[in-house]
């Protein structure tokens, strides 16, 4: 298993618009294509609260790629994207790091 830490830089002003996306059409899509989610967090304290921090767990690599791409090109999340965006965009950085559990991490 792999987790992919995904971390959404919002532009201020739009994280209700992302929440709303995720919460009402993403989370829906990704069940369709099989994405499995780890959780969902919003910044409390740090140096930005614009961020959304999320992790997806993955088979493989290759997994990961089969469900994204399909994800991605779903036109349910196309329009779902397009709607949540008509007023300019969400998101001014999106950051993706992919992570392997140690041997003693309490999640395997």
């Amino acid at each position: 298993m792999i987790y992919e830490l995904r971390i959404y830089t919002t532009i201020p002003g739009r994280m209700p618009n992302l929440l709303s996306r995720f919460e009402n059409h993403t989370l829906k899509i990704w069940e369709k294509h099989g994405i499995k989610q780890v959780g969902f967090w919003n910044t409390l304290v740090g140096p930005d609260a614009n961020d959304l921090t999320y992790m997806l767990a993955w088979e493989s690599l290759a997994d990961r790629e089969k469900k994204w791409n399909a994800f991605f090109s779903d036109p349910e999340w196309v329009e779902a994207r397009a709607n949540s965006e008509k007023d300019g965009p969400i998101n001014a950085k999106v950051s993706s790091s992919f992570l392997t559990p140690t041997k003693f991490s309490a999640i395997q």
